[in-house]
């Protein structure tokens, strides 16, 4: 019997190729879909919207926070693929009691290169998986080649009221180190409150206003603006600096577009 150990350590017997597959991370869902697993995903979350066929045809099992455990095994899957930070642990352990739960737990993109790796064999794609992490491993290995000396000072926002940022140990920072940029969240850890006096005291030079979770637009540039006056403010796309499957196929021409 195949036994598996996922990223945080446990270990899982998936007796074969899973054929009824449940996902509860969106951004590992995409993956999912893109290593061709059309007819074995059953299950996905109301915040799996890519691809778009999936999110109107596949059977909704909750959010990532409230999944409903009744409905995935009503489903009777053979196969849940969740998230440490992502999912709530008390549930995703409750479910693991019923049914193979493989957990990821993704800091960098090592650990995302890792975890598509992994699945890709679970799943009988190790071809297309690797070929995807190869993509994805040249284009960061090009755009590691183009850092400049200059690394500007930056805070990536992912909140508002109170304003939040993201600390050293996130896949965001992970992602804004490889652009070249110094996060001026570094000595903090997950995702640190702040506020207006506290982002002057920092001083950053880039102030990203990430598109998720709290969606920033154009109005909320001014009040940020008035007190950094001297920082370039731009809006982000949050699923290039967060989600760590094959949406890094399009993260490095974004990054390069951004800067």
């Amino acid at each position: 019997m195949p036994i598996y150990t996922d990223q945080t350590g446990r270990n899982i017997d998936i007796p074969a190729v899973p054929r009824r597959i449940i996902s509860l991370v969106p951004s590992q869902t995409e993956f999912l879909y893109d290593i061709g697993l059309s007819d074995e995903v059953i299950g996905i979350t109301t915040f799996c919207i890519h691809p778009n066929s999936w999110f109107r045809s596949k059977t909704r099992i909750g959010g990532t926070k409230n999944i409903h455990l009744e409905r995935i095994l009503s489903l009777q899957p053979d196969l849940v693929i969740a998230n440490k930070e992502e999912n709530t642990a008390a549930q995703v352990l409750a479910l693991a009691t019923k049914v193979p739960v493989w957990i990821s737990d993704i800091p960098d993109l090592n650990a995302a290169l890792d975890m598509m790796m992994s699945l890709g064999e679970i799943t009988g794609r190790s071809a297309t998986a690797s070929e995807i992490c190869r993509k994805i491993t040249v284009d960061f290995n090009t755009l590691a080649s183009h850092k400049t000396v200059i690394r500007p000072k930056t805070a990536y926002l992912i909140w508002k009221d109170p304003y939040m940022s993201v600390g050293a140990d996130t896949f965001i920072h992970d992602m804004l180190s490889r652009m070249g940029l110094d996060n001026v969240f570094v000595n903090y850890s997950r995702y640190p409150e702040t506020s207006l006096a506290h982002l002057q005291v920092l001083a950053p030079e880039l102030v990203f206003l990430s598109s998720e979770p709290y969606p920033f637009k154009e109005k909320h540039i001014p009040e940020l603006q008035e007190h950094l006056p001297n920082a370039r403010i731009k809006l982000v796309d949050g699923e290039y600096f967060s989600w760590y499957g094959s949406r890094l196929l399009g993260a490095v021409a974004y990054f390069r577009d951004l800067l």
